[in-house]
């Protein structure tokens, strides 16, 4: 066969060689390239803020991005802008997973965690990202967590025993029952986004415990095996530790867990009630 036969054939899907027993054709498959992907460029405003630089002043700045060469979820977005745009971006992030809570902003008006938090693929619209509100910044998008971790400190957050003689020698059991309990309250990861969209919190965050902390307090009554629920309601009779919630339900309807804060609080309310009846009674 010709060359200029062999290349028609070529051009066909039909390759032909010769073999010993003669000329041998065979069909192939054509691929053809694929075509460039439309780029998708999406608008990001990041707050902006160093207080260690003189005469700086918080500010919007813009990103531009196209998600064909992004991750699905914001913080994508920021380890994208970060890694490729802009070094000086300051946020925290660690496990990607919705575990450890470092990742808490508030993403287009609403306290969340940049790891589980999709991008909005309409392209038209500008994704707006600022730190937890109503907290110091100490950069970027990192906010001051000083004063919601000495609250968490403040209720004891572990297992107590009136007896400790024993401690280390013996399991601490439960019933399967009382474990259950505990459901809806240990899964709480301390990110503050409910704590950090309670109005109450922000006008009294130096004395109103906030709806994480209160919720992890009322984890630690509740739980059979500790021995100083009265104690820790005692901690908390003033006007301000748990009064100040008025029952908004931000909280819950911020928590990225899908845990309820609110819930937790009208049940230490009630207990409450009921410890204060007791102690009148014994007076």
């Amino acid at each position: 066969m010709s060359a200029a036969a062999l290349t028609s054939l070529s051009r066909c899907g039909v390759l032909a060689f010769r073999a010993p027993v003669g000329l041998v054709a065979v069909r192939y498959a054509q691929t053809a390239a694929a075509p460039a992907a439309q780029p998708r460029v999406k608008k990001f405003q990041v707050y902006r803020w160093d207080p260690d630089t003189p005469g700086d002043k918080p500010r919007m700045q813009t990103f531009e991005i196209d998600l064909n060469t992004c991750g699905p979820m914001v913080l994508d977005a920021l380890i994208k802008i970060k890694n490729e745009m802009d070094p000086t971006l300051t946020f925290r992030r660690s496990c990607r997973e919705g575990i450890c809570g470092s990742c808490a902003m508030n993403i287009n008006g609403g306290n969340t965690l940049a790891c589980l938090n999709k991008i909005d693929t309409n392209t038209s619209k500008v994704t707006k990202i600022y730190p937890l509100p109503h907290m110091y910044v100490v950069k970027d998008l990192v906010p001051d967590m000083s004063n919601f971790y000495a609250q968490y400190k403040s209720i004891e957050p572990y297992l107590k025993k009136k007896d400790e003689t024993q401690e280390g020698k013996e399991q601490y059991l439960q019933t399967v029952e009382d474990r259950q309990k505990l459901d809806g309250l240990y899964e709480c990861i301390l990110c503050a986004c409910c704590s950090t969209s309670c109005p109450s919190y922000w006008w009294n965050g130096d004395k109103y415990l906030g709806p994480a902390v209160l919720m992890q307090a009322y984890r630690w009554m509740i739980d059979s095996r500790d021995e100083f629920t009265e104690e820790r309601l005692s901690k908390l009779q003033d006007p301000f530790s748990l009064y100040r919630c008025h029952t908004i339900m931000n909280c819950t309807k911020t928590c990225p867990k899908g845990l309820n804060p609110g819930k937790a609080i009208a049940e230490i309310k009630k207990m409450m009630a009921t410890y204060k009846e007791k102690k009148a009674a014994a007076v």
